[in-house]
C-alpha cells in the first residue's frame, strides 16, 4: 500500500513542490490550506487546516485518517516569516508568528500522534530554518520560533521512540519562495531609529529569497529522508555558504562570528 502523507501548508512553496514530487513517486499524498476551494488545478489532494485553530487541525486530521485508514509522514511545513528590528515590531505580530510557527506545528504534532501510536510507525518531518541556528538582525523572532521548534523535535524524537515513531528536522535556507510576500513586514517608519538600515536589510532579504535555490531541492532532500531507516536529528539543505555558517557558529568565538553577521549586514 501507498504511504500516505499529510503537507502542513502545501498550497505553494516548498509544500507544493515537496507534495508534486512524493505524488510522483507514488505516495498518496493530502496538502493543507486554510481555504482549500479557492485552489484550482493542484497536483494533489488539499484538506482545509488552520494551524492556529485546534479544532481545524483534528478535523483536517480525522479527514485523512477516515479517507486512508492510516497516516504515514506528516511534513510540519505551514509557517510564516516576519521582519523587523525588536523594538519597533509590535508583540502581538511576533505572538501570531510563534502561535503559527511553533506552536501550530506542535498542535499537529499532537494531532497525528495518537493514529501514529496505533499503527506503531509513523514519520515526521519538522521544517524549520537555517536561520533558525542564529539570532540574524531584524529577523530575530523569524530565528527565535524556528530555533525553539529544533529544540522540541529534539525532545519529541525522544519521547516517541519507543512506538516506532520518528521525528526529525529539516532546516532550509533561501528557496526562490512566495515566502517574502506572505511575511509580516514591521514598516519603515520615518521617525524610527533603524530607518536606514532596517530598510537596507528588507531590500537585501527580498533579493535572496529572490535569488534563492529551486523548492525541488527540498523535495528531494525529504523524499531521501523517508527513504532513510534511521533519519538524523537534522538535516540542512541549502547553498555551500549557508549551511558553512552553522559550522562556523560553532567554532568561531563569539564575537566573531557576530562581527561576520554584522559585516554581512551592514551593521
Amino acid at each position: 500500500m501507498s504511504r500516505v502523507v499529510l503537507i502542513t501548508g502545501g498550497s505553494s512553496g516548498i509544500g507544493k513542490s515537496v507534495g508534486e514530487f512524493l505524488t510522483k513517486k507514488g505516495f498518496v499524498v493530502y496538502g493543507t490550506s486554510r481555504n482549500p476551494k479557492k485552489i484550482t488545478n493542484h497536483p494533489f489532494k488539499l484538506v482545509a487546516l488552520d494551524v492556529n485553530s485546534e479544532e481545524s487541525i483534528l478535523n483536517a486530521v480525522a479527514e485523512v485518517i477516515i479517507a486512508e485508514g492510516k497516516l504515514d509522514i506528516l511534513i510540519n511545513n505551514a509557517g510564516m516569516g516576519i521582519t523587523g528590528p525588536i523594538e519597533d515590531t509590535p508583540t502581538n505580530e511576533m505572538r501570531k508568528v510563534f502561535d503559527t510557527n511553533f506552536f501550530g506545528a506542535i498542535d499537529v504534532m499532537k494531532a497525528v500522534l495518537p493514529q501514529m501510536r496505533k499503527q506503531q510507525s509513523g514519520l515526521i518531518i519538522n521544517v524549520t530554518s537555517i536561520a533558525g541556528y542564529m539570532g540574524l538582525p531584524f529577523r530575530g523572532i523569524y530565528s527565535a520560533t524556528k530555533g525553539a521548534l529544533e529544540l522540541v523535535t529534539e525532545a519529541v524524537r525522544m519521547e516517541v521512540k519507543n512506538f516506532n515513531i520518528k521525528v526529525t528536522n529539516v532546516a532550509p535556507g533561501d528557496f526562490a519562495t512566495n515566502i517574502a510576500s506572505g511575511r509580516y513586514h514591521t514598516p519603515v517608519f520615518e521617525n524610527s531609529a533603524y530607518k536606514k538600515v532596517y530598510q537596507e536589510n528588507l531590500d537585501l532579504m527580498d533579493a535572496h529569497v529572490d535569488a534563492g535555490s529551486n523548492p525541488i531541492k527540498m523535495a528531494e532532500a525529504i523524499y531521501k529522508i523517508i527513504n532513510t531507516s534511521q533519519p538524523k536529528v537534522h538535516y540542512k539543505v541549502g547553498d555551500f555558504m549557508q549551511k558553512f555558517s552553522i559550522v562556523l557558529k560553532r567554532i568561531l568565538p563569539d564575537k566573531m562570528y557576530e562581527k561576520l553577521l554584522m559585516n554581512h549586514y551592514k551593521l
